[in-house]
């Protein structure tokens, strides 16, 4: 029987809204860390089932269903659930639905840690090996595209990096260098989050450094990317993502995402790089610092979030191999199931 084992722990966030409008991690392509055309592949389990959509799309309530009825566990591929607290703004699962299926890689990591995607492959190995032990089927679900690529992947030697440089552009207006990568490399400024200074930043320096393009080095993976068994992704129409986009974040701001802020700033939200750049939180701490007003600031994690959403479907369309999930407007998350259930092997 298929139960959740003293191995792995389960972590119950100690709030958290329901996924019935979806919500995950904030990072989709940095590559440190990560090297493209990972070295010493694994194989991909056939037993794991593989879930990922832009945010809201839906899929953490498909993932749900799918774990009940395939007696599964979930992990979560997500890079801002890992940390603890930081709850709503990320959509967390709540408690409810963490005890009708046990999660993995929730609640992982502190305010005062980093974590990054070598971790994520070191600890998900270890949730799937307790998951096939008890006897269950893992099912990985998230959006954080950089933690499937190198789940699935491997990983290999990252990108050569230098600290003085890294330093200097860091002293560089945001805007100079969102111009300089814009001008070497359009593509990957389709890609890269240009509201995030270290991503910018860091994809600037690899530019430098190796003279070629950030864009290019990604698509050695492409080269040699593996298709995994049983990895869906889950897609609605535009406008329809959008919406959901919008009630998400309207119901972030009910749920009490300022108290949250105030909460995590105290606790070191300000100085964990990763944490403090999380759509919502980074847009609440310029609200609680006074730099935007109140209707701006729900505006903008709007706009933001909407503009992350079309970097991760760019990111699945481009970098990984998987089926597409058609979700319309009018079915609901058994209905879907249902069809989806057909396609596993």
């Amino acid at each position: 029987m298929c139960r959740c084992g003293p191995d792995v722990p389960v972590v119950l966030p100690q709030t958290g809204p329901g996924r019935d409008v979806g919500g995950e991690g904030q990072d989709t392509g940095g590559l440190e860390g990560v090297a493209p055309g990972g070295r010493g592949k694994r194989g991909v389990s056939g037993a794991a089932v593989y879930l990922t959509g832009a945010t809201a799309s839906g899929k953490s309530a498909l993932a749900l269903r799918l774990a009940k009825r395939l007696g599964g566990e979930i992990i979560s591929v997500d890079s801002m659930q890992v940390y603890s607290g930081l709850d709503i703004g990320t959509a967390k699962p709540s408690a409810a639905e963490q005890a009708e299926v046990p999660h993995h890689l929730i609640d992982v990591a502190g305010l005062d840690e980093a974590f990054d995607a070598a971790q994520f492959v070191r600890l998900a190995k270890r949730a799937e090996e307790g998951i096939l032990q008890r006897g269950c089927r893992p099912i990985f679900c998230g959006g954080t595209g950089l933690y499937f690529r190198a789940m699935i992947e491997g990983l290999g030697e990252s990108p050569p990096g230098d600290e003085a440089l890294r330093e200097s552009l860091s002293a560089l207006p945001l805007e100079e260098l969102v111009a300089e990568l814009t001008a070497k490399d359009p593509q990957a400024a389709e890609q890269v989050d240009l509201q995030n200074p270290r991503r910018v930043v860091r994809a600037v320096e690899v530019i430098r450094v190796t003279g070629r393009p950030y864009s290019e080095q990604r698509t050695g993976w492409n080269e040699s990317s593996q298709t995994a068994k049983n990895f869906f992704c889950v897609q609605r129409g535009v406008d329809e993502l959008n919406q959901r986009i919008h009630s998400r974040v309207d119901a972030m701001f009910e749920l009490g995402l300022v108290e949250e802020t105030k909460r995590l700033a105290k606790r070191g939200l300000r100085e964990n790089r990763n944490a403090c750049q999380a759509l919502g939180y980074r847009q609440m701490l310029s609200y609680i610092d006074g730099a935007l007003g109140w209707e701006e600031t729900i505006q903008q994690v709007k706009t933001k979030t909407r503009q992350f959403a079309k970097r991760q479907r760019s990111w699945f369309r481009n970098q990984m191999i998987c089926e597409t999930v058609d979700w319309a407007g009018g079915e609901d998350a058994d209905s879907i199931c249902e069809r989806l259930l057909g396609r596993i092997s």
